[in-house]
């Protein structure tokens, strides 16, 4: 098979245009045409519908790309590996984890390993959908569960309790409940149960649902819960994590929490010697241990 028209036929596929995948592969479109008839004519099959508004794949045009597009990840990551280097980190790290823990975890500390590492490529993939590793679809994944896939290096990083909480402002006009009954007088601010997110917080919110409520607040991420509360608008459901870089938060009712929710860092096992997985996991275990060191050293309040 030829690799040059294969390269060819994936651009095209990728663009749905010859005329935009000339352009991505400076050549022009008729050259861009011949190379894929003459791949067609090399298979004995259509690779393309024409339309006036683009390519469509034909079925037999979908298997090939779906092949290619596998090659094309296989690349990605022998090039990663080999470009990796023991004494320079740098290239494109694509991380994908929670919005919430994503935005209000993650993101702040990025500085600090920017600083050390500063050719490094951060890609973040905020999303609460679970990418495919083994696919390439990310290179190290955080996740609020244990990956299920297979050929994956799994790493315990901590656990999380979702909790309740106030800014004292609010506390001060509204009161502070000192029993489940009292939210009755009270607006909570949580994510809708029907919202994707760890299970643990989904029956944590029902569980309180199940009193009587005078107003809810419902986002569909944590991010959006934190600014509500910070905003004095009520008591919020919230990962214990925001508390460090928030101390004005106070937690409500605290015989009230989520069961445990276990973190851990994962990525494919053919990364296993990727320098810059390496420098990512140990900069994220670094500044979970500073961070329970902060807290243990943290006078009882």
């Amino acid at each position: 098979m030829d690799w040059d028209k294969l390269r060819i036929f994936h651009a095209v596929a990728d663009a749905g245009s010859l005329t935009h995948a000339g352009d991505t592969l400076h050549l022009s479109q008729s050259a861009v045409s011949r190379q894929i008839r003459a791949l067609e004519e090399s298979l004995d099959t259509t690779l393309f519908h024409r339309h006036a508004r683009g390519l469509i794949l034909t079925e037999q045009g979908e298997l090939l790309f779906d092949a290619t597009t596998a090659m094309n990840k296989r690349l990605d990551t022998a090039v990663a590996r080999i470009r990796d280097s023991v004494e320079e980190v740098f290239g494109e790290l694509r991380v994908t984890t929670t919005t919430g823990f994503g935005s209000l975890w993650l993101a702040k500390r990025l500085p600090k390993l920017y600083e050390r590492f500063p050719d490094l490529r951060i890609d973040l993939m905020l999303e609460e959908q679970v990418l495919d590793l083994p696919m390439r679809e990310a290179d190290v994944a955080i996740r609020m569960k244990e990956p299920s896939q297979a050929d994956l290096i799994r790493l315990r990083l901590m656990s999380v309790r979702m909790r309740l909480y106030a800014v004292q402002s609010y506390l001060d006009q509204n009161g502070t409940p000192t029993s489940l009954e009292d939210l009755g007088t009270h607006r909570l601010i949580c994510q809708n149960t029907g919202a994707t997110q760890v299970t643990a917080g989904a029956q944590l919110v029902r569980e309180l649902m199940t009193h009587p409520i005078r107003s809810t607040l419902t986002v569909n991420n944590y991010f959006g819960v934190l600014q509500a509360v910070l905003n004095g608008l009520g008591i919020g459901v919230l990962p214990d994590y925001v508390t460090e870089d928030h101390p004005q938060l106070v937690r409500v009712l605290e015989d009230v929490e989520s069961t445990e929710v276990p973190v851990y860092l994962a990525y494919p096992e053919e990364l296993r010697a990727s320098r810059r997985i390496a420098v990512f996991r140990d900069f994220v275990t670094s500044q979970i241990s500073e961070q329970r060191l902060r807290q243990k050293d943290m006078p009882d309040m």
